[in-house]
């Protein structure tokens, strides 16, 4: 009876350590909201709830005019190709550097047992590379681009493929490297070349995975692509800019509607590929 009256008064034998992880969690969470100057309780204002019911009201009917949609289709469609585009070259930079980055694709590792010093040190410049890549956002090498190569696409399509080639580098080198090693070092140790024990020792191992993530970015850089319209990158971003400066919010309810479609569209190619490679 003892033992079932311990278990009813503490049905979680780790309580303690998650009550204090929450009041640290807490403790370190609140400041930054004061910081921050978080006050959501603002949205909850007279003031606020009268713009934001004038604001929502302007999307009601979305603009259907067959003029309209033929711009928003043009729109829609330099989007897409501003996200594949800059995701092309991305992954052109990203494989390579993700060959020499990747440790269990090391040469030297399989020769000697560790890797030999010219090739930590060219594995560490390119994850430095890597870094500075991805450090920077692509709104922000938008911003830098459009003042160098001026107004429209081929600024949105350079910055996703700087910022994506870090960040695709980076991921796919820790999937590659939590992957089983054996095909890869089997190849390795009987002469294959790094491309080799990655086409077909890692790859096949990590290809459901390496899908996945690869159409996931690829999603993420249309939404990116959206939102660099919005500093001159051309696509449904500057469309939906020159829109909403004209207050034109059945305009903008339509792009969001057709944004929404995309995203889902990307999804439903993620969960195909990954059908496809299970």
């Amino acid at each position: 009876m003892a033992f079932f009256s311990t278990h009813e008064t503490h049905p979680d034998p780790a309580w303690r350590g998650r009550l204090a992880a929450a009041a640290i969690a807490l403790a370190l969470l609140w400041p930054m909201l004061l910081w921050s100057e978080f006050n959501p309780w603002l949205l909850l204002d007279a003031q606020s709830l009268n713009a934001t019911g004038r604001f929502l009201a302007d999307f009601f009917p979305p603009a259907h005019s067959v003029e309209f949609l033929q711009l928003v289709a043009q729109a829609t469609w330099e989007t897409i190709a501003i996200a594949t585009a800059g995701m092309t070259l991305a992954l052109l930079g990203a494989v390579p550097m993700t060959l020499v980055v990747t440790e269990r694709l090391s040469l030297s590792r399989i020769g000697t047992g560790r890797i030999s010093l010219p090739g930590r040190a060219l594995r560490q410049a390119v994850r430095w590379i890597l870094v500075v890549l991805r450090s920077v956002p692509e709104l922000v090498w938008a911003l830098l681009l459009v003042r160098i190569v001026g107004l429209g696409p081929t600024a949105g399509v350079l910055a996703i493929a700087l910022t994506y080639c870090g960040m695709l580098g980076k991921v796919y080198a820790e999937i590659l490297e939590s992957a089983d090693a054996h095909a890869s070092d089997s190849l390795l140790r009987n002469g294959s070349g790094r491309l080799g024990a990655l086409l077909y020792g890692a790859l096949p191992e990590s290809a459901s995975e390496l899908v996945s993530y690869t159409v996931y970015r690829w999603e993420c850089a249309i939404r990116g692509s959206v939102v660099m319209g919005f500093v001159g990158a051309g696509g449904l971003g500057q469309r939906m800019d020159e829109s909403m400066k004209m207050l034109s919010g059945g305009e903008v309810s339509t792009m969001l509607l057709v944004f929404v479609l995309l995203v889902a569209c990307a999804d439903g190619v993620s969960k195909v590929c990954r059908r496809i490679l299970a």
